[in-house]
């Protein structure tokens, strides 16, 4: 991969080396892509000092050609409140807070009948005592539950504490105010002593409810997959054009393309996925669009949402049309960075709720700021990258399952603004697509690589891609993923 500066977005210059998003075209099928019957080679050599193989095998093929991208095994439960739907997660903090709230309210009740005498007189003058306060605290909780706070246990802890602490205390004052008291410092120092006298035990059982039994509802709640809600586990594809050897290049030489050898690699990479869980779906193919097989600069997913992208390259823009089909036919919200905002998909990385976002030739800031603007509700940081020794961020570094950043020392601009970075022995080993939580999918051309990640645990299933290499394409750039 060679260093250059970044192009003119208008340029007819094709992108660079590695990058997640590349050249291409698509057309109408060949014959070859009719039959779709084909293996795929798995597995790659050992680099110096590394132990064990370094990928799985994968064979197979098709004698008929199914019908792609209609159904299918939905990913991993989300991990974060950034990865489902707003109405889930609205759900989710209502459901966990109500129950936090019930039972902190009964046990208080409780606590108070059975100390008081177990009258259900006493039972009933305490929970009308205590009803506003448990409601204060019930709005506090979804709240805190809605920004992530039951994420983790001591988060949900403090998330607790305060909602019990300032529930009682409002519900104190307005239960004192409305038996006729004003308000006055009297009555708010009642309010603050009463945390150690009347109100201790509601404070207590609020501290205890939530990290337990609030989180666990709704963490439940999050991983809940119903009939209606759920999605397959679908890779976008494109297939490509016949004049797939017009690519555009920027930083390397021209070669020959094998146009056959390049279908039967796309039908090849399109079965890897299919092999290891995942439904494929065609995207509306684009005759007249050179590079539309790397679909992946079309369009990012969050969730719920589509954002599609505005091609930096005037002569991509056109491969949008296509993809906003697929993706509204699939649910999604549908959102668009607007010119004269530019970005491309590969500038985009996503790990966990954080996104970095390359400044590139290709996304200009006014892209980036459309893209904040759009993902910040949904729970995402976007978080911005230089990008100078390739076009596309993507072309320097990818994300393994757990969001290491993985990437060649020589082509990454800042390796500094990533939290976890792991080096890469070569530059197509920056690429990976990951097939599931212990599976990655890589180009053949990077074994050194390959065999480094199968030594810290992972299955790597690999796959030639060679053709788009010599477009400077690679095999994230292939396909979108929605999991």
């Amino acid at each position: 991969m060679t260093s250059a500066p970044p192009n003119d977005p208008n340029s007819p210059d094709r992108l660079d080396a590695g990058d997640a998003t590349q050249p291409g075209g698509a057309s109408p099928a060949s014959a070859s892509r009719a039959s779709r019957s084909s293996g795929i080679q798995g597995g790659s050599g050992t680099a110096p000092g590394l132990e064990g193989g370094a990928s799985a095998a994968i064979t197979g093929s098709r004698t008929t050609g199914p019908s792609r991208g209609r159904g299918g095994t939905r990913a991993a439960a989300p991990r974060s409140i950034a990865e489902v739907s707003f109405g889930r997660a609205l759900a989710a903090s209502v459901l966990s807070a109500l129950v936090v709230a019930a039972v902190a309210h009964v046990v208080n009740a409780l606590a108070y009948f059975v100390g008081g005498g177990s009258t259900f007189q006493v039972l009933a003058q305490v929970s009308a005592y205590f009803l506003w306060s448990s409601l204060f605290a019930f709005v506090l909780l979804v709240a805190f539950a809605a920004l992530g706070g039951f994420r983790r246990w001591h988060n949900a802890l403090v998330v607790g504490l305060v909602s019990g602490i300032v529930g009682a205390v409002l519900g104190t004052i307005l239960t004192v105010t409305n038996g006729g008291q004003p308000l006055n410092s009297e009555v708010l120092g009642f309010a603050g002593a009463s945390l150690v006298g009347i109100n201790l035990i509601f404070v207590l059982a609020y501290a205890i409810a939530t990290p337990t039994l609030g989180r666990r509802v709704w963490n439940a709640m999050l991983e809940a997959r119903s009939a209606k809600d759920e999605r397959p586990r679908t890779a976008l594809v494109r297939v490509p054009a016949t004049t797939l050897a017009e690519g555009q290049l920027t930083h390397l030489d021209r070669q020959p393309i094998d146009q056959q050898l390049a279908d039967e690699q796309w039908e090849r990479y399109v079965l890897a996925f299919e092999e290891n869980g995942w439904k494929t779906r065609e995207v509306p193919a684009a005759p007249d669009l050179a590079d539309s097989v790397f679909v992946e600069d079309a369009v990012v997913l969050f969730g719920d949402t589509a954002v599609l992208t505005s091609p930096g390259a005037l002569s991509r823009r056109g491969e949008i049309e296509g993809v906003e089909e697929a993706v509204r036919e699939l649910g999604f919200a549908v959102e668009s960075i607007q010119l004269p905002g530019t970005l491309d998909g590969g500038d985009v990385l996503k790990a966990g709720d954080k996104v970095y976002v390359g400044r590139s030739g290709r996304t200009n800031a006014e892209g980036i700021a459309q893209l904040r603007a759009i993902v910040a509700p949904l729970g995402y940081r976007v978080i911005p990258v230089p990008v100078t020794k390739t076009l596309h961020l993507k072309s320097q570094v990818t994300a393994l399952p757990d969001g290491t950043v993985l990437g060649h020392p020589e082509t990454v601009d800042a390796p500094e603004l990533f939290d976890r970075f792991l080096a890469a022995p070569e530059p197509h080993g920056s690429a990976v697509v990951v097939l599931d939580e212990g599976t990655l999918l890589m180009s053949t051309s990077a074994p050194a690589t390959a065999a480094r990640l199968t030594d810290l645990g992972y299955r790597v299933v690999t796959v030639d891609v060679s053709e788009f290499e010599k477009l400077e394409g690679c095999v994230t750039c292939l396909s979108v993923r929605i999991r």
